[in-house]
């Protein structure tokens, strides 16, 4: 008995008439009202003394050991306990009362009920993962002609969502900073040191789904570059921006510019080639409830996508 008060174990006596008769190592939450004689439902709730009194009945009828838990309210939590509950003996082999075992599984309970929390978190946000990439898929198979355009594109975007969810998950699920963010889709494309590619504003976290489909917005832009535009020529310039705009009040907004700069003119076949983009115009704007403007001119590409303040942290 006393090697057991360093440790969350309590064993409790009752005699067969379920009387306590003595306990060691008693938890706090009994300290105060436990007294030789108490029954089970002075020390907690009638619900679970009534589930311990069949359960420690039964070993008085059987023999047979049974585990149970129980719940002890404790201020504004519960308290867990395991209990293991076997019958005692006199010489003759009579049943004359009832050993049991408390466990305090508290810290076990509130460990399950976190994992359970995340598993569930998992689940959804892969749920809606899985939704964006069907999206993606539909959206790009309505604008492409072959086969081979389509897994172009389609692999782009994964891989787009990819570098955004690695963002997500490295900060715990709490979203990407829009810098970061920028910076992680242009890597692939543009050296970020380069002078002709400025990057400036706020940097605010984006929250995960609003993340990936701003990661996505962001790589139609450069992959539209790469064919058509600055980046197709390496003469151009490319300017993103990020500004928070009516702080303080219930309209605030980031709001995202690109804006894109290519000497000369483009070519109306690379006008065309530009034109509708279902990412930018639709999908984008109406994914973090926001609105959009695209505008391609003959010597340059902006495009603004304003961003609610659901959607993002200061």
């Amino acid at each position: 008995m006393r090697a057991i008060r360093n440790s969350n174990v309590c064993v409790l006596y009752q005699t067969a008439d379920l009387a306590y008769v003595w306990a060691e190592n008693l938890p706090d939450i009994w300290v105060d009202v436990w007294h030789v004689g108490v029954y089970d439902h002075e020390l907690m709730q009638e619900s679970m003394a009534a589930k311990l009194g069949v359960a420690k009945r039964s070993v008085l009828e059987t023999g047979e050991p049974q585990s149970v838990e129980i719940a002890v309210p404790h201020g504004d939590q519960l308290r867990w306990f395991e209990l293991s509950i076997d019958c005692d003996r006199d010489d003759d082999n009579a049943t004359i009362g009832v050993v049991t075992t408390a466990v305090d599984i508290t810290e076990l309970k509130r460990r399950e009920q976190v994992l359970k929390t995340l598993l569930r978190e998992v689940s959804h946000r892969s749920k809606n993962l899985l939704a964006i990439i069907q999206s993606i898929a539909m959206q790009t198979a309505r604008f492409t002609g072959t086969v081979d355009d389509f897994l172009f594109k389609f692999r782009g975007r994964v891989q787009s969502l990819s570098y955004s969810q690695d963002l997500v998950t490295d900060s715990n699920w709490r979203g990407a900073q829009f810098r970061e963010l920028v910076r992680s889709q242009m890597q692939k494309y543009v050296d970020v040191s380069d002078p002709r590619f400025t990057l400036s504003g706020d940097d605010p976290y984006i929250f995960p789904g609003a993340a990936l489909h701003i990661g996505l917005a962001l790589h139609e832009l450069i992959v539209n570059s790469t064919s058509y535009g600055a980046l197709s020529n390496g003469q151009g310039t490319i300017a993103i921006s990020g500004k928070l705009e009516n702080i303080g009040t219930e309209r605030m907004s980031l709001v995202i510019k690109w804006d894109e700069r290519v000497p000369g003119s483009f070519k109306e076949t690379d006008l065309n080639a530009r034109f509708g983009s279902a990412v930018l115009e639709r999908i984008v704007p109406i994914s973090v409830n926001g609105t959009s403007t695209y505008h391609i001119e003959p010597n340059g590409v902006s495009y603004s996508l304003d961003v609610p303040r659901s959607q993002f942290d200061l």
